[in-house]
């Protein structure tokens, strides 16, 4: 079978993907400025251009059709065989991903004095209860112990950090991160799974003490019905935050992230108007969220956005790299488990035996 028309494709949705500009959280490296500028006004303004408009018909074209030549042409490629059997057998290495993602950030949160997202910034000295919290929240999921209840807690801290500055928004993907790791647990390595597995041997000393990490293995049994859902549950995660991040962040206030672009000379590096990068960033974020919610495409896209995120750590000196690290543990664990059974993928056939139905929980 010829497969130019499906390298054609893959070359098309590459390019514009890769020259797309690092914006991301750009609450996180500018400061609020006086005055709004009208989403619609300015869509409108950009695309008045007559320069400006040939380059967005363009590139909707160009996306439209790479999307449907591959959506033709996608022939069953070895190669892509072998790469989703191999991450198969990663599966059960996934709740460590979520712990490190989630447990490094909410202890440098701890540390540094902010709310999940480094906007929502809070006094350690005057609060030392909740820079206890999220610390403890974070070593506690970071070694995996009492992994499920923990969880409970960092839910139960992002809803009341939430209540308390809506600002936290900017954090969302804590909340799928915490709600896969609910229904996966601890995983492995982890201390729930060394202590489980020593309080479960006959004729341990530890196994005479300790009989609440006995329920380790009741609540695996009690979650394993919901462990097919976690890829969706990630998935859709991490499509809710690049949708909010394209429309409500991007398009629905272009004001800031013109501003980003003025910041880092963006234009510079690809010489067009500041508001086409700004309308194309958003445009893309928003596609790209769409896509990973829809499971269309889902491990191109984790793979993109996890390029995207470390472009960003070095092109802006200034991002905060702790803020950005869940979202890289989302991604590997979305490039892991692939879209999972309620997805395009699946029903076209691009997700079959090599992906898992069914995330263990790496007892």
């Amino acid at each position: 079978m010829d497969r130019r028309p499906l390298a054609a494709a893959v070359a098309a949705l590459c390019l514009p993907l890769l020259a797309r500009p690092a914006l991301a959280h750009v609450d996180y490296v500018t400061d609020p400025v006086g005055g709004t500028v009208d989403a619609v006004a300015f869509v409108r303004e950009v695309l008045s251009d007559p320069t400006n408009a040939a380059l967005f018909a363009g590139a909707t074209v160009v996306s439209v059709a790479a999307l449907g030549t591959y959506l033709r042409y996608r022939p069953t490629v070895p190669d892509l065989a072998v790469l989703r059997e191999t991450l198969a057998s990663y599966d059960d290495l996934v709740p460590w991903m979520l712990r490190l993602s989630l447990g490094l950030p909410l202890v440098g949160a701890g540390f540094q004095g902010y709310l999940f997202a480094p906007t929502v910034s809070f006094d350690p000295a005057a609060n030392p209860l909740l820079r206890l919290a999220l610390i403890a929240v974070g070593f506690f999921t970071l070694f995996g112990l009492a992994t499920r209840f923990v969880t409970l807690g960092g839910l139960a801290l992002y809803a009341l950090a939430l209540a308390v500055d809506p600002g936290v928004v900017l954090a969302m993907e804590y909340v799928p991160g915490f709600l896969a790791l609910l229904i996966v647990g601890g995983g492995r390595p982890s201390a729930d799974d060394i202590l489980q597995r020593v309080a479960a041997t006959d004729g341990t000393l530890y196994g005479r003490v300790d009989r609440v990490h006995l329920l380790k293995g009741w609540l695996d049994e009690r979650t394993t019905p919901y462990r097919a859902a976690v890829p969706a549950i990630l998935r859709v995660g991490m499509g809710v935050t690049f949708v909010y991040l394209g429309v409500i962040q991007k398009l629905a206030d272009p004001a800031r992230s013109l501003q980003v672009v003025e910041k880092y000379d963006l234009t510079a590096v690809i010489p067009v108007d500041p508001g086409m990068w700004v309308l194309g960033a958003g445009l893309l974020e928003a596609v790209v969220g769409l896509f990973l919610i829809a499971g269309l495409l889902t491990r191109f896209g984790a793979a993109v956005a996890f390029l995207l995120f470390t472009t960003t750590l070095f092109g802006l000196p200034d991002d905060p790299v702790l803020a950005h690290v869940t979202l890289f543990g989302m991604a590997s664990a979305v490039f892991t488990l692939g879209a999972g059974p309620l997805s395009l993928d699946r029903w076209l056939g691009d997700a079959p035996a090599g992906d898992r139905d069914v995330v263990p929980a790496g007892d």
